[in-house]
């Protein structure tokens, strides 16, 4: 359990735990979505290096006829594994896009339920006056918004 969740006095070790895995999710999430950028803009890249090399080396001196531009970019090797290259890149983003959708879907869920069980998780009348400490520490060291459900 990371320290400040670890140290919330209002907060019983149940809630503790949610927290907690609400915090790992979110970790997750945000692990997700910086691959699945990454993804995007490595894509991007190897697309424009790939038609910028399709352009100067095949389809300007071939542009006569398209059977000879498919006939030139076949006999290319390096035109080949750059497109083989930029498809895996476009399949790749696709996968990490839906792992990314996959995590955040769990991640937000989770939170809403801490939102929507705010009242059974801190029943005490002190506890729930407290409450919004708890809240601050997520929002402030992990970005987790639990004030509303939305996000």
């Amino acid at each position: 359990m990371d320290v400040p969740i670890r140290s919330l006095n209002h907060t019983d070790e149940a809630t503790k735990q949610m927290l907690e895995n609400v915090r790992k999710r979110k970790e997750k999430f945000d692990i997700a979505e910086k691959r699945h950028f990454l993804s995007i803009y490595l894509t991007l890249i190897f697309a424009f290096i790939f038609f910028g090399h399709f352009y100067f080396t095949i389809a300007k001196q071939y542009s006569y006829s398209f059977f000879s531009m498919f006939s030139a970019a076949l006999n290319d090797s390096l035109t080949v594994y750059m497109f083989a290259l930029t498809l895996i890149g476009y399949g790749a983003m696709n996968v990490l896009k839906q792992q990314k959708d996959k995590k955040e879907k769990e991640y937000q869920e989770l939170r809403k339920e801490i939102v929507d069980k705010s009242k059974d998780l801190w029943k005490r009348e002190d506890d729930w006056k407290n409450r919004h400490h708890v809240f601050e520490l997520m929002k402030k060291h992990y970005d987790i918004n639990l004030y509303h459900e939305n996000k």
